[in-house]
């Protein structure tokens, strides 16, 4: 006999979900460096179980609302923005989860306003309290940003005048307006592409990884996918210049978004544009654009240069990982090309995603939100690192184009998986950890069954 689900208790579960994790990262999150906890201590062992908790009931949550949208009767997309609003709000005040990198951006953009050049030096140069608070690795690298985030990033700093509670919560609130252009966008995303905008919100906006890594983790992605999606709408309609402008200051958030402006040419083309005109019009609009942002935020153009920050050498993308494997073995045979195997394999890896993207335009270039999206997905699953969040880039478009329910269904158990991978404080889990963990995901499985056993146990008294 199947759960009975309706919208209401689809809510509720993913509050509660939401609830535990801000909870939980009062003690387990990626707290400021004077809040830290001990891992071992008893209250981040317990605010590491809640997240967990939390994580397994909102992803539960999530599925649910998923087997509502397939169904007879599927909710309005408005109702799924106040199912988003819902889940999102506890979230509001919690402290920055699964990644420190919030802090960095604070940094940086004080850099910015302090008239440092951000892209020559890491936070370590604007020293004080701020830059102890940038993870270790980080501390003396430039900013892999563009200009206009970092604008944002300074206007910030500015605003807050270096006030860390002020800082962070400001920076989520530029990811929410991010998260809040990207749920405006995908139902005319997806009507566009004979998708139903339903479904497209529930994977594309909704997702666990978009409230994990967008909202709780406040990360810059956000700005760019909104803006990104903001253009394609603009490009579909009448304003194809506005597209490529708003498809040009999502790139100056980070370079991946860049791609998108294929699809402002192709979408041009579409509406009756000849190939030139198209590639003109958008190639000045763009060029303009960046001209113009980078002489505003008065970063210069060392943005280009920081396109080869080194990426983490913890980072688990798949060329990193060959890369290890074969260090390891030309090491074992006393190879003296050892030391050039991980940036052999990156060098592949950028090669084969070009190699994709050709190969994805050429065959899609009657659906550009869907090719764009398989482009970004091969960016982020062949570069040189990767971390959870990457998979929106992909899964945003693919989510508003996908031509079919399986590959929705992949993206969704990728998601699933993905949810899971980081701890909260962004950190490397050692075995400890690791059991709190699991056992947190248990705990919520289990009373997730006993709530399944309770609905169904007055249906089967019915029917007896």
């Amino acid at each position: 006999m199947a759960f009975p689900v309706d919208l209401r208790r689809c809510q509720i579960l993913g509050l509660a979900g939401t609830a535990f994790l801000a909870a939980g990262g009062e003690t387990a999150g990626a707290l400021p460096v004077r809040d830290l906890l001990h891992p071992a201590s008893a209250h981040a062992a317990l605010g590491l179980v809640a997240v967990y908790f939390g994580l397994v009931l909102l992803i539960a949550a999530w599925a649910l609302l998923g087997r509502l949208v397939r169904g007879p009767r599927p909710p309005a997309p408005r109702a799924l923005l106040l199912v988003l609003a819902v889940w999102a709000a506890p979230l509001l005040l919690a402290p920055p989860l699964f990644s420190r990198d919030v802090y960095s951006y604070l940094a940086q953009g004080a850099m910015v306003d302090a008239h440092m050049d951000v892209y020559a030096h890491g936070p370590s140069q604007l020293g004080g309290p701020l830059a102890g608070e940038v993870a270790p690795l980080w501390r003396h690298t430039g900013a892999p940003y563009g200009p206009v985030f970092l604008a944002v990033a300074a206007a910030l700093s500015a605003l807050t005048r270096g006030e860390l509670p002020a800082g962070l919560f400001g920076m989520r609130l530029v990811a929410l307006a991010g998260v809040a252009l990207m749920a405006a966008a995908l139902p005319r995303l997806a009507r566009h592409s004979g998708a139903d905008p339903a479904a497209a919100l529930w994977l594309g906006a909704l997702n666990p990884l978009v409230l994990l890594h967008l909202v709780a983790g406040a990360h810059n992605d956000a700005v760019m996918l909104g803006l990104l999606g903001a253009g394609l709408v603009a490009a579909l309609g009448r304003w194809p210049l506005l597209g490529a402008v708003l498809v040009t200051l999502a790139a100056l958030v980070k370079a991946p978004a860049a791609l998108g402006l294929a699809a402002v040419v192709v979408l041009q083309m579409r509406a009756g544009r000849s190939t030139a005109k198209a590639l003109v019009t958008t190639t000045v609009a763009a060029a303009g654009t960046t001209v113009a942002a980078t002489a505003a935020a008065g970063t210069g153009y060392g943005w280009i240069g920081a396109l080869n920050t080194p990426a983490s050498p913890q980072n688990w993308a798949l060329t990193t990982l060959l890369g290890r494997a074969t260090r390891a073995l030309l090491e074992h045979l006393g190879s003296d090309l050892a030391p050039l195997a991980i940036p052999a394999w990156h060098a592949l890896g950028v090669v084969a995603a070009g190699a994709a993207i050709v190969l994805i335009w050429l065959r899609l270039r009657p659906r550009p939100v869907y090719a764009l999206g398989l482009s970004l997905a091969a960016v982020a699953a062949l570069g040189p690192a990767i971390r959870p969040w990457y998979a929106l880039w992909g899964l945003f478009l693919i989510a508003a184009a996908a031509p079919s329910t399986p590959v929705r269904h992949r993206m969704a158990a990728v998601t699933g998986v993905l949810a899971l991978c980081v701890l909260p404080s962004g950190g490397p889990a050692d075995t400890g950890q690791l059991v709190l963990a699991v056992s947190g995901g248990a705990l919520a499985v289990v009373v997730l069954w006993q709530a399944h056993q309770a609905q169904l146990a007055p249906a089967l008294g019915r029917a007896a």
